[in-house]
């Protein structure tokens, strides 16, 4: 007796059989395959050989199916009913019914720049949901989306792993960042006014090894650092306190600085900017929730950058 396999089994004669069983007739079935009738006879032919049984008689005008095909029938029918089921596009996503969360890593400077008005926007179109931030960095922010802890991060991320997708949003500059009330600083900001004065760094190791540091060193310029904080959110509040310079990136001085009533100015020298990106799963690259948290993301991030 023959072995039958999905190996030696094309599996578009069993959706042939399948309509078939429903039509029991050769014409009405090659219609709604849209072949003909010998290329529909031919598959039958196929389908007997493969399965080694008649499958359908004739019987009068139509075809009677046989024990083996009623028996198999069911089977065939729910395979059929999962395949389709498995590669069928899928619905569109609906924010407005949508109940869950909305995961995003983010380092505080985006948290305080963009946090605010995305959260607006997705509870307004996903009134459902609920929106998390999740602190991460450069160091940890591949690591963390690896473990699921969100959905996708915005960060500085070099060299990411083949398995996940890396969008480009915008290039990072940094800008300085003072109280005029405390600090008396010429316009536009000098080189010798600049090293001069104090500074506040940002650093979540508490230490001046940050690329902005190298960066300083590199262009010849040494500085004297009076305090580190670990958040961008903690500078506007220090530089009230102490007249000295904090060099940060450009989205949050202008978010603290009509906040705190601090003056920004440009560096009087080159920093290189910081290429910032948007990293996420491949495996959820042509998912639809995704796709649009990913969309809503850019597009708040855009419309503020832009205003």
């Amino acid at each position: 007796m023959k072995t039958t396999t999905l190996r030696n089994l094309d599996l578009n004669l069993l959706h042939v059989f399948s309509v078939l069983m429903e039509e029991q007739s050769v014409s009405k079935a090659a219609e709604r395959l849209f072949i003909g009738q010998p290329g529909l006879s031919g598959a039958l032919r196929r389908l007997r050989n493969a399965l080694g049984d008649e499958l359908f008689v004739r019987a009068g005008r139509g075809l009677q199916p046989t024990a083996r095909a009623l028996a198999i029938a069911p089977e065939i029918a729910e395979a059929l009913s999962s395949i389709e089921r498995a590669v069928r596009t899928p619905d569109a996503f609906d924010p407005s019914k949508w109940r869950g969360e909305f995961r995003i890593g983010m380092c505080d400077n985006f948290e305080v720049a963009f946090f605010g008005a995305l959260t607006a926007r997705i509870r307004e179109l996903a009134p459902h949901a609920r929106v998390v931030a999740i602190a991460s960095t450069k160091r940890d922010s591949v690591q963390l989306l690896e473990q699921g802890a969100y959905d996708l991060s915005v960060a500085v991320h070099e060299n990411p792993a083949s398995w996940h997708l890396c969008e480009t949003l915008f290039d990072q500059r940094f800008v300085c960042l003072y109280d005029g009330r405390e600090l008396d600083l010429p316009s536009p900001l000098s080189i010798e006014a600049y090293a001069q004065a104090q500074h506040i760094i940002v650093s979540s190791l508490g230490d001046d090894a940050t690329e902005l540091e190298h960066s300083l060193r590199a262009a010849g310029v040494t500085r004297t650092v009076v305090a580190s904080v670990s958040r961008h959110a903690s500078i506007a509040p220090l530089l009230l306190s102490v007249p000295a310079i904090a060099t940060v990136p450009e989205i949050t001085a202008l978010c603290l600085a009509p906040l705190y009533g601090l003056e920004i100015a440009d560096a009087p020298f080159e920093l290189p900017t910081e290429p910032i990106s948007m990293l996420y799963r491949r495996t959820d690259q042509m998912d639809g929730r995704s796709i649009w948290f990913r969309n809503t993301v850019k597009e708040i991030m855009s419309g503020t950058l832009n205003n």
